[in-house]
């Protein structure tokens, strides 16, 4: 079988459409057949087949986004009956795969193969190569190699534990084989491009000939006729129903089939993944059958606890009673997302002026219209919060001061004005702080912004933001008064110009226009500008257009598109 992978389509273009596919699974194709139709950002374009054939699976359905070099489909030449082609080189020999479980992330791209042995040969030794993941992500962490040199693996099997700077991702066997060496150690980094392992494989045909169809999502064989390994065949997929109170059923390869996030927060609670009952596809546990089984009253804290004094016993030893053994340093290494904000914020800092500038707002009429717009949002199942007022604001005021919005070139010789106002906002994750931003604000309802920062909030915190969300941001806000507090110094998300931290709101004694002393909602914000770009001036005014809109929120109306 081989694969056919989407080629570059023109500069700048990392991904397009699928609008409308000509062929279905099983259908024949000769050379030259319309394949499929994609929609790129400059134009509609027409994809054909590299040879005659027969499709054998699409990848990509109809109105979701394809990806520059991954797979679309794969077919059987007629005239070949293993290989790959890749679209716009057809002198490569490599079959891509796409084979983890982190459902809805980025890292759900990892893998491809390339083969390097001799034509004709019965076995192939194959190279498995870290590809590119995604936006300035070069490299990862091996956390945990679940098999050995010497093991024999079949496709979708659990191999590899990696850590990226956005998520831990489960990386699974492309085919049967055998695993003929690990390039890279546990606890090393692996570079982009690079082999991750090596496999020999038999004519690219697994042990027992049979056909999969797999699901690539969870990693767990749908329909499979393959025996496995103890020589029984199952012809249905596993099923779970949501109010079973049966454990959740296992793989083929005994294992219960959950996100990397999911195990991890079972992880954390001192819990067993196979006890939970899954109400996903194919008994797969997801977060909410985590979340039910914790507030039933079904967890682990008394193996916990067990686990606790078991330990202290241990430390004790022969030690007398009443004596306290000092704990030794914990040191661990600095990866991951924390590792690459790190970095960027070194980079901001040691490269950028800094200056900041703080004022205060009363929002007291902003609560009292969310209070009465929160029915509607909630009768769509949206959680309205200040900050798609915050966002919609500012895209109104970026419209008067255009220079926050842009961007500084690398040579400080030129101004890029951004044509779309990506605003950023700060999220405090499990992984880590992700700065994910609510793409085209000025083209947005609030209820269209706040269904965003809904979703984008949830990823972040499950650190499975995917890498279109994290990047072309313009300009940020940080609200730190989620957690409390009321002034701070933000450093700015280059290379954007400018940053804002909103404090907590306070209710607060002011003068009204008679003198006297009202309850008032006062927060303050504090911006980061960078001096290259912008002065102090243009930062205040700018600050008052926004301050203006949050203070009469009715006014906003006027300027909505």
């Amino acid at each position: 079988m081989k694969e056919f992978r989407l080629p570059d389509i023109g500069e700048g273009i990392v991904e397009c459409e699928v609008v409308e596919w000509k062929v279905s699974e099983g259908d024949s194709i000769a050379e030259d057949q319309p394949v499929v139709e994609v929609m790129t950002d400059k134009a509609l374009v027409e994809i054909t087949a590299p040879e005659a054939g027969v499709v054998s699976r699409l990848h990509v359905a109809a109105g979701e986004m394809a990806r520059v070099h991954e797979p679309l489909f794969a077919y059987a030449a007629s005239d070949d009956e293993s290989g790959a082609y890749i679209g716009g080189d057809a002198s490569a020999d490599a079959e891509a795969s796409s084979n983890t479980s982190a459902t809805d992330d980025e890292a759900d791209r990892l893998g491809a193969v390339a083969e390097t042995a001799a034509e004709g040969s019965a076995e192939r030794r194959v190279d498995f190569i870290l590809p590119d993941i995604g936006e300035g992500i070069v490299e990862c962490e091996i956390v945990e190699w679940h098999a050995r040199a010497g093991d024999t693996i079949e496709e979708d099997q659990r191999l590899v534990d990696v850590m990226t700077d956005k998520a831990l991702v489960e990386i699974t066997a492309p085919e049967h084989g055998v695993v003929a060496e690990l390039y890279v150690a546990q606890g090393q980094m692996a570079r982009v491009h690079s082999p991750l392992f090596a496999y020999i494989t038999e004519g690219g045909s697994d042990a027992s000939g049979a056909t999969n169809s797999t699901d690539r999502g969870s990693g767990t064989a749908v329909g499979s006729h393959k025996p496995d390994s103890h020589g029984a065949s199952s012809s249905s997929p596993l099923s779970s129903s949501p109010l079973s109170n049966t454990p959740t059923p296992k793989n083929r390869y005994g294992r219960t089939p959950a996100s990397p996030a999911v195990r991890r927060m079972v992880r954390e609670h001192h819990l067993r993944l196979e006890e939970i009952p899954g109400s996903g596809r194919d008994g797969r546990v997801l977060k909410e059958d985590v979340l039910g089984w914790l507030e039933n009253g079904q967890g682990g804290e008394k193996r916990s606890s067990n686990k606790v004094c078991a330990a202290d016993q241990h430390r004790a030893g022969d030690t007398s009673p009443g004596r306290v053994e000092p704990l030794p340093t914990r040191v661990e290494p600095l990866k991951g997302i924390r590792a690459a904000m790190a970095r960027q914020m070194v980079a901001s800092a040691s490269t950028i002026p800094h200056f900041q500038y703080g004022e205060e707002f009363d929002i007291t009429e902003l609560l009292a219209l969310r209070e009465r717009l929160k029915p509607r949002a909630e009768a769509r199942e949206l959680r309205l919060t200040l900050m798609p007022f915050f966002m919609k604001a500012m895209a109104l005021a970026v419209t008067e001061y255009p220079l926050l919005n842009a961007r500084l070139a690398n040579d400080a010789s030129e101004i890029h004005y951004q044509s779309g106002c990506n605003i950023g906002m700060a999220v405090d994750g499990k992984a880590g702080l992700m700065v994910p931003n609510v793409k085209g604000v000025e083209g947005l309802s609030l209820l269209d912004i706040a269904a965003e920062v809904q979703r984008l909030t949830a990823a972040a915190r499950e650190g499975r933001v995917s890498q279109q969300d994290l990047s072309g941001g313009t300009i940020s806000i940080s609200n730190i008064g989620a957690l409390g507090g009321t002034y701070a110094a933000p450093i700015i998300n280059a290379p954007e110009v400018a940053i804002v931290a909103i404090g907590k709101t306070q209710w607060l004694p002011r003068f009204n226009e008679q003198d006297e002393v009202v309850k008032r909602a006062i927060l303050t914000v504090t911006w980061a500008g960078d001096h290259r770009l912008l002065d102090g001036g243009t930062i205040a005014r700018f600050c008052n257009s926004w301050k203006g809109y949050l203070e009469q929120p009715e006014s906003m109306l006027l300027e909505m598109r």
